[in-house]
């Protein structure tokens, strides 16, 4: 089993950067999961936003993302991090990291543990 639990969401303005962060606690090491960073936006459905693979060898982002986020883990710390900016209105979103093996890391059912999630907002 592994819990997950997210910081750094906050308020920022549009063009702003935030960095958010996932810990992982239990039997399990972070090391044996693609960890992923997911978000909903209020009457959304919960969307794709990063992956990264288990050594951190590959990264794998949303399109709307995309040269503005930067996903990146520290196995020994058992940390996964998303570093966000030029922030816009529209990644205003309740931010998940979610642990998996997933064969499709854009899916939402792939993956096996979430956190609670950390709110981010972007003012216009």
């Amino acid at each position: 089993q592994v819990q997950l639990v997210e910081s750094g969401g906050g308020l920022v303005q549009a063009g702003g950067s935030l960095r958010l962060s996932c810990a992982a606690s239990g039997r399990t090491f972070i090391s044996s999961y693609v960890m992923g960073w997911f978000r909903q936006a209020p009457g959304k459905e919960r969307e794709f936003v990063a992956a990264i693979s288990y050594n951190g060898y590959s990264t794998y982002y949303a399109d709307s993302v995309k040269g503005r986020f930067t996903i990146s883990r520290d196995n020994a710390k058992n940390k996964v991090y998303l570093q966000m900016n030029s922030l816009k209105p529209e990644d205003t979103a309740v931010y998940y990291c979610a642990g998996g093996r997933p064969l499709r890391v854009e899916i939402v059912a792939a993956y096996d543990y979430w956190g609670q999630g950390t709110q981010v907002t972007v003012s216009s």
